[in-house]
């Protein structure tokens, strides 16, 4: 079975920083695309960053720059530094991948942005 863990949510002020981390069993890890999502309140879930088995990346326009994703594949793990965090990035973070044809959803880790 494929699953998917998310941690490292919570609450910060505007500016300050998190790593978030997502843990994959039940997957040959190291050939898999990996990506990151969010869902703010009231609105669709939209993509973060994506990163490929050879560890290309690509970003949301609203978080490059500001944003790094990678992966460990000896731990089997992806990860999405967030830096320069801004109220506007209050949401749940997914992590996802696809198996089989199908996506795969973490159950997601609250990060809130706030004074």
């Amino acid at each position: 079975q494929v699953r998917l863990v998310e941690s490292g949510g919570g609450l910060v002020q505007p500016g300050e920083s998190l790593r978030l981390s997502c843990s994959a069993s039940g997957i040959n890890f190291k050939i898999h695309p990996m990506a990151w999502y969010r869902q703010a309140p009231g609105k669709e879930r939209e993509s973060v960053a994506n990163i490929s088995s050879s560890g290309s990346t690509n970003y949301a326009e609203s978080v490059k720059g500001r944003f790094t994703i990678s992966r460990d594949n000896a731990w089997n793990r992806v990860y999405v530094q967030m830096n320069m965090l801004k109220p506007e990035d209050t949401a749940v973070y997914y992590c996802n991948t696809i198996y089989r044809g199908a996506n795969v959803w973490g159950k997601g880790t609250l990060v809130t942005v706030s004074s």
